[in-house]
């Protein structure tokens, strides 16, 4: 047993699509598993989404630096996830997402490739019951 007051924290993996860092993570600690950069192909994804899913469980975050909060509106999917929380179907909470993206960064391609992939990855991940 721990000290009174002391909660024990459950780790979880999270999902990151930020413009540069796309992957797995810890929540609590600093544990990342990055998606190969030129990884397209769903099924090559799922197979990446399960050896991610093995290395997790295999770290021990002891051995990472804790985990900082995320800065606010950098992360693609965290922003998605809040779409769906409000009520939103995931198809449409996509599409959303990439209509502010489109407003917010419409002189920078590289941001809205990574958006859509983002949005892609995510719908992906949710008909694979991962998120």
């Amino acid at each position: 047993m721990g000290q009174p007051g002391e909660e024990k924290k459950v780790r979880a993996m999270n999902w990151i699509a930020e413009p540069h860092f796309q992957g797995w993570t810890c929540s609590r600690c600093e544990w990342k598993y990055p998606l190969p950069t030129l990884l397209n192909d769903p099924q090559a994804k799922t197979a990446y989404d399960r050896l991610a899913s093995a290395k997790f469980r295999e770290h021990a975050c002891a051995d990472h630096l804790a985990r900082l909060a995320p800065e606010p509106g950098k992360n693609f999917a965290v922003h998605i996830r809040k779409l769906v929380a409000q009520g939103f179907k995931p198809k449409d909470a996509v599409e959303i997402f990439l209509q502010e993206v489109m407003l917010e960064h419409r002189n920078e391609p590289k941001v809205l490739e990574q958006a859509r992939t983002a949005g892609d990855d995510f719908l992906r991940r949710v008909r694979n019951g991962l998120l």
